[in-house]
């Protein structure tokens, strides 16, 4: 991997979804619209606070929320383009009540604090998309890699989690690379993993996240978004074949219908059923692969 590669995975991000300014304001709702989401049956009382992780790069802002009682697997979570915001934390509480000790990071710390956007404030308005681009522009693939370390680190040391069942990583959008990257430099660590309307998921570079699958140990979840599908219909063809001579269990799918962005409940193209419905297969690999 080149230490001195920057931003190669936001641009493969941008380059996959390449959406119009229409669908990136769809795609990107204000941090105050967020729906409530129902509570999982059965929910376990949470507590969470705001945290400061200490990198090689620096003091990340994050989000961490655990059952008050008991140990149980750690999982990491990288937020989409719109950042560590209340419906990232909302989705870090739901996933908490199920039995996780969950992080949620800023994973542009390096920039900006989080949350960055003002309610009404979208991806698509020319004077945020000025502020948010040069914030991708200072993560790198090395980066990722110290990032997703130092992370995966922080969560072995609570003790809210329990070590002896490995950890979990999700990401969404542009968090998708950032999972598979986490996958590959912790191998030892990631049981588990999930990406969500993941972009630049495949390249033709040396060190494009679907190279790196060899490397890895974990359970996948790949949930595609439609109109991401309908874009770059060979990209999941191309990860199935990856995960099978890797002899690695991955369920890919394509969610019917769906948008780019449509699993956080901020989203002005949030679907209910599909959301629920993927939220519901990640549990469900959380439960296979994280046993003790």
């Amino acid at each position: 991997m080149c230490d001195e590669q920057t931003a190669d995975d936001n641009d493969r991000f941008l380059a996959s979804v390449h959406p119009s300014r229409r669908t990136f304001g769809m795609l990107a709702g204000a941090a105050g619209m967020a729906a409530l989401w129902p509570a999982p049956a059965d929910a376990l009382a949470v507590a969470g606070k705001d945290v400061t992780i200490a990198t090689p790069d620096g003091q990340c802002d994050a989000y961490f929320v655990a059952p008050a009682s008991g140990r149980h697997p750690g999982v990491l979570i990288w937020p989409d383009i719109m950042g560590l915001r209340p419906a990232f934390r909302q989705m870090a509480d739901r996933l908490a009540q199920s039995g996780y000790a969950v992080l949620v990071v800023n994973q542009f710390y390096r920039s900006v604090k989080a949350p960055f956007l003002a309610a009404g404030e979208s991806f698509d308005q020319p004077a945020v998309r000025a502020r948010i681009m040069p914030y991708t522009q200072a993560l790198t693939t090395a980066g990722t890699v110290r990032d997703a370390t130092a992370f995966t680190g922080w969560l072995d040391k609570k003790a809210q989690v329990d070590t002896a069942r490995g950890l979990a990583t999700t990401g969404y959008c542009m968090g998708g690379p950032m999972v598979f990257r986490t996958a590959a430099a912790r191998a030892d660590r990631i049981r588990a993993a999930a990406t969500f309307h993941g972009g630049g998921l495949v390249g033709d570079r040396p060190d494009s996240p679907n190279t790196l699958i060899p490397q890895m140990k974990a359970r996948f979840l790949i949930a595609i978004a439609a109109n991401d599908d309908a874009k770059a219909p060979g990209d999941k063809d191309v990860l199935k074949a990856a995960f099978a001579a890797a002899h690695l269990p991955a369920e890919i799918e394509v969610y019917a219908g769906t948008m780019h962005g449509w699993c956080p409940p901020d989203s002005r193209v949030y679907d209910a059923a599909q959301a629920e419905k993927a939220w519901g297969r990640m549990l469900a690999l959380f439960e296979t692969a994280l046993k003790a």
